[in-house]
Protein backbone atom coordinates (compact mmCIF):
# COMPACT_ATOMS: atom_id res chain seq x y z
CA UNK A 1 0.00 0.00 0.00
CA UNK A 2 1.08 3.45 -0.96
CA UNK A 3 0.03 4.71 2.47
CA UNK A 4 2.62 2.56 4.27
CA UNK A 5 5.62 4.30 2.18
CA UNK A 6 4.22 7.36 2.91
CA UNK A 7 3.69 6.88 6.72
CA UNK A 8 7.51 5.28 6.89
CA UNK A 9 8.82 8.16 5.29
CA UNK A 10 6.44 10.41 7.82
CA UNK A 11 8.29 8.66 11.03
CA UNK A 12 11.75 9.26 9.44
CA UNK A 13 11.27 12.93 8.72
CA UNK A 14 9.86 13.31 12.63
CA UNK A 15 12.69 12.05 13.92
CA UNK A 16 15.11 14.37 12.24
CA UNK A 17 12.55 16.87 12.98
CA UNK A 18 13.35 15.86 16.61
CA UNK A 19 16.99 16.08 16.50
CA UNK A 20 16.84 20.17 15.03
CA UNK A 21 14.40 20.66 17.60
CA UNK A 22 16.84 19.79 20.34
CA UNK A 23 19.79 21.32 18.72
CA UNK A 24 17.03 24.65 18.53
CA UNK A 25 15.30 24.80 21.57
CA UNK A 26 14.67 28.35 21.70
CA UNK A 27 12.66 29.15 18.14
CA UNK A 28 12.38 24.97 17.12
CA UNK A 29 9.19 26.19 14.39
CA UNK A 30 11.72 28.44 12.63
CA UNK A 31 14.62 26.39 12.93
CA UNK A 32 12.46 24.02 11.30
CA UNK A 33 11.24 26.14 8.09
CA UNK A 34 14.81 26.48 6.58
CA UNK A 35 16.08 24.62 4.00
CA UNK A 36 18.68 22.74 5.32
CA UNK A 37 16.45 21.30 8.22
CA UNK A 38 14.13 20.38 5.83
CA UNK A 39 16.52 18.74 3.97
CA UNK A 40 17.98 16.93 6.93
CA UNK A 41 14.29 15.77 7.79
CA UNK A 42 13.93 14.54 3.34
CA UNK A 43 17.22 13.02 4.34
CA UNK A 44 15.52 10.83 7.37
CA UNK A 45 12.11 10.29 5.62
CA UNK A 46 14.28 8.53 2.32
CA UNK A 47 16.59 6.38 5.13
CA UNK A 48 12.92 4.94 6.49
CA UNK A 49 11.70 4.44 3.06
CA UNK A 50 15.08 2.70 1.85
CA UNK A 51 14.55 0.64 5.25
CA UNK A 52 11.16 -0.78 4.68
CA UNK A 53 12.33 -1.41 1.10
CA UNK A 54 14.86 -4.12 2.50
CA UNK A 55 12.80 -5.09 5.20
CA UNK A 56 10.53 -6.23 1.82
CA UNK A 57 12.99 -7.64 0.46
CA UNK A 58 13.86 -9.93 3.04
CA UNK A 59 10.28 -10.58 3.96
CA UNK A 60 11.12 -9.69 7.86
CA UNK A 61 7.86 -10.10 8.98
CA UNK A 62 8.54 -9.37 13.02
CA UNK A 63 6.87 -13.06 14.05
CA UNK A 64 2.92 -11.23 12.72
CA UNK A 65 1.47 -13.43 11.03
CA UNK A 66 -1.59 -11.45 9.95
CA UNK A 67 -0.68 -9.99 6.58
CA UNK A 68 -2.19 -6.15 7.50
CA UNK A 69 -0.85 -6.16 10.78
CA UNK A 70 2.71 -6.99 9.86
CA UNK A 71 2.84 -4.68 6.99
CA UNK A 72 2.33 -1.84 9.59
CA UNK A 73 4.76 -3.85 12.21
CA UNK A 74 7.25 -3.23 8.95
CA UNK A 75 6.50 0.41 8.40
CA UNK A 76 7.14 1.02 12.30
CA UNK A 77 10.08 -0.70 12.54
CA UNK A 78 11.35 0.63 9.27
CA UNK A 79 9.96 4.23 10.47
CA UNK A 80 11.80 4.12 13.71
CA UNK A 81 14.83 1.90 13.15
CA UNK A 82 16.44 3.15 10.16
CA UNK A 83 17.54 5.98 12.06
CA UNK A 84 18.96 3.27 15.11
CA UNK A 85 20.75 1.05 11.72
CA UNK A 86 22.47 4.19 10.58
CA UNK A 87 23.76 5.76 14.18
CA UNK A 88 25.32 2.30 14.45
CA UNK A 89 29.05 1.90 14.99
CA UNK A 90 31.38 -0.52 13.76
CA UNK A 91 34.42 0.10 15.67
CA UNK A 92 36.32 3.19 17.57
CA UNK A 93 39.59 4.49 16.66
CA UNK A 94 41.68 6.43 19.04
CA UNK A 95 43.31 9.18 17.67
CA UNK A 96 45.69 10.74 20.73
CA UNK A 97 42.93 11.93 22.96
CA UNK A 98 40.07 11.94 20.21
CA UNK A 99 37.96 8.93 19.39
CA UNK A 100 36.92 8.75 15.75
CA UNK A 101 33.86 6.66 15.48
CA UNK A 102 34.41 3.95 12.15
CA UNK A 103 30.70 3.31 10.67
CA UNK A 104 27.04 4.98 9.03
CA UNK A 105 27.12 7.02 12.28
CA UNK A 106 30.61 9.13 11.62
CA UNK A 107 28.47 9.97 7.70
CA UNK A 108 25.02 11.00 9.88
CA UNK A 109 27.22 13.14 12.33
CA UNK A 110 29.07 15.25 9.39
CA UNK A 111 25.51 15.46 8.05
CA UNK A 112 23.85 16.65 11.47
CA UNK A 113 26.69 19.26 11.79
CA UNK A 114 27.05 20.97 8.42
CA UNK A 115 23.01 20.84 8.91
CA UNK A 116 23.25 22.67 12.51
CA UNK A 117 25.73 25.15 11.35
CA UNK A 118 23.65 25.68 8.13
CA UNK A 119 20.58 26.45 10.33
CA UNK A 120 22.28 28.26 12.30
CA UNK A 121 23.41 30.87 9.78
CA UNK A 122 20.21 30.63 8.32
CA UNK A 123 18.80 32.20 11.50
CA UNK A 124 21.81 34.41 12.79
CA UNK A 125 20.21 37.46 10.22
CA UNK A 126 16.81 36.59 11.39
CA UNK A 127 17.75 36.61 15.74
CA UNK A 128 20.19 40.10 14.81
CA UNK A 129 17.15 42.02 13.75
CA UNK A 130 14.85 40.86 16.07
CA UNK A 131 17.31 41.05 19.11
CA UNK A 132 17.61 45.07 18.30
CA UNK A 133 14.16 45.67 17.68
CA UNK A 134 13.41 44.32 21.07
CA UNK A 135 16.20 45.42 23.05
CA UNK A 136 16.11 48.81 21.27
CA UNK A 137 14.67 50.86 24.32
CA UNK A 138 15.93 48.76 27.10
CA UNK A 139 18.22 50.06 29.39
CA UNK A 140 21.19 47.34 30.43
CA UNK A 141 22.01 48.96 34.15
CA UNK A 142 17.65 48.79 34.39
CA UNK A 143 16.92 45.60 32.83
CA UNK A 144 20.12 42.85 33.72
CA UNK A 145 18.21 42.10 36.58
CA UNK A 146 14.82 42.36 36.08
CA UNK A 147 13.78 40.92 32.62
CA UNK A 148 15.94 37.64 33.40
CA UNK A 149 13.91 37.14 36.57
CA UNK A 150 10.55 38.08 34.92
CA UNK A 151 11.54 35.71 31.68
CA UNK A 152 12.35 33.03 33.76
CA UNK A 153 9.32 33.22 35.64
CA UNK A 154 7.12 33.22 33.06
CA UNK A 155 8.10 29.81 32.15
CA UNK A 156 7.16 27.06 34.24
CA UNK A 157 9.96 24.30 33.31
CA UNK A 158 13.34 26.25 33.15
CA UNK A 159 15.72 23.79 34.68
CA UNK A 160 17.94 25.58 37.45
CA UNK A 161 21.30 24.70 35.74
CA UNK A 162 20.20 26.36 32.96
CA UNK A 163 18.96 29.73 35.35
CA UNK A 164 22.75 29.05 37.18
CA UNK A 165 24.81 29.40 34.22
CA UNK A 166 22.73 32.18 32.62
CA UNK A 167 23.40 33.73 35.80
CA UNK A 168 27.06 33.54 35.96
CA UNK A 169 27.63 34.75 31.96
CA UNK A 170 25.64 37.60 33.01
CA UNK A 171 27.68 38.30 35.54
CA UNK A 172 30.52 38.93 33.42
CA UNK A 173 29.09 40.94 31.42
CA UNK A 174 27.97 43.44 33.81
CA UNK A 175 31.58 44.26 34.60
CA UNK A 176 32.56 43.51 31.04
CA UNK A 177 34.40 46.43 28.95
CA UNK A 178 32.13 47.21 26.34
CA UNK A 179 29.22 49.78 25.53
CA UNK A 180 26.23 49.63 27.31
CA UNK A 181 24.13 49.21 23.80
CA UNK A 182 26.47 46.11 23.34
CA UNK A 183 25.43 44.64 26.55
CA UNK A 184 22.15 45.23 25.62
CA UNK A 185 21.93 43.04 23.01
CA UNK A 186 24.04 40.54 24.37
CA UNK A 187 21.48 40.61 27.28
CA UNK A 188 18.75 39.91 24.38
CA UNK A 189 20.49 37.28 22.64
CA UNK A 190 21.31 35.14 25.49
CA UNK A 191 17.98 35.40 27.01
CA UNK A 192 16.29 34.84 23.59
CA UNK A 193 18.28 31.38 23.61
CA UNK A 194 16.72 30.06 26.40
CA UNK A 195 13.67 31.38 26.77
CA UNK A 196 12.64 31.95 22.75
CA UNK A 197 12.12 35.70 20.98
CA UNK A 198 8.13 35.81 21.43
CA UNK A 199 8.51 35.45 25.51
CA UNK A 200 11.54 37.69 25.32
CA UNK A 201 9.75 40.19 23.32
CA UNK A 202 6.52 40.42 25.70
CA UNK A 203 8.56 40.50 28.99
CA UNK A 204 10.22 43.54 27.18
CA UNK A 205 6.62 45.27 26.31
CA UNK A 206 5.41 44.34 30.03
CA UNK A 207 8.19 45.86 31.79
CA UNK A 208 7.94 48.77 29.81
CA UNK A 209 9.30 51.93 31.59
CA UNK A 210 11.05 49.96 34.33
CA UNK A 211 13.71 49.06 31.94
CA UNK A 212 13.36 51.96 29.15
CA UNK A 213 16.14 53.97 28.51
CA UNK A 214 14.31 57.03 28.09
CA UNK A 215 12.26 56.68 31.10
CA UNK A 216 12.61 59.79 33.38
CA UNK A 217 13.18 57.26 36.42
CA UNK A 218 16.83 57.43 37.25
CA UNK A 219 18.76 53.95 36.54
CA UNK A 220 19.90 51.68 39.43
CA UNK A 221 24.20 51.66 38.25
CA UNK A 222 25.25 48.24 38.00
CA UNK A 223 28.07 46.93 40.42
Amino acid sequence: MALEWIVAGIFGALIGAGEIVAQFRDEPDDALMTFPALGYMLFNALAAVLALAVIRVFGWNVGVQDPILAGWAQVVLAGFGAMALLRASFFNVRDGEKIITIGPSRFLDIVLVSVKDAVDRKRAEQRGIAVSQIMVQVDFNRAWQALPAYCFGLLQNLPQDEQDKFAKKIALLVNASMSERVKTLLLGLSLMNLVGEKVLATAVKNLGDDINRLSPTAPSPAP
